[in-house]
C-alpha cells in the first residue's frame, strides 16, 4: 500500500533514510576568449565580448569608448 494510504489508515510509517547529497559537479575555470578587439565589430559584439570577460558595457557610448573600455579592462586583468 502507499505511505498515504497508510497513514490515512492510522498506520505509522517508517520515515526513509535521508539521502546522502550529491556533491557538486566540478565546474572548469571559463578562460579567456582571445579576440583581437578591433573597429570591424559592431557595438552588440563588443558588449557580448565585454561580458565574456567580466565587464558590462554601455551600448549608448561611443564604439571607440567601448572599445577603449575593453582594452583597458584587458589591460589591468
Amino acid at each position: 500500500m502507499s505511505k498515504f494510504g497508510d497513514l490515512l489508515r492510522g498506520k505509522k510509517v517508517e520515515a526513509a533514510a535521508p539521502a546522502a547529497p550529491t556533491p557538486p559537479a566540478a565546474v572548469p575555470a571559463p578562460s579567456k576568449p582571445a579576440v583581437n578587439i578591433s573597429n570591424d565589430m559592431t557595438k552588440a559584439e563588443l558588449e557580448e565580448y565585454g561580458r565574456t570577460i567580466g565587464i558590462e558595457l554601455d551600448r549608448r557610448h561611443s564604439k571607440q569608448r567601448l572599445i577603449q573600455e575593453l582594452e583597458d579592462h584587458e589591460s589591468n586583468s
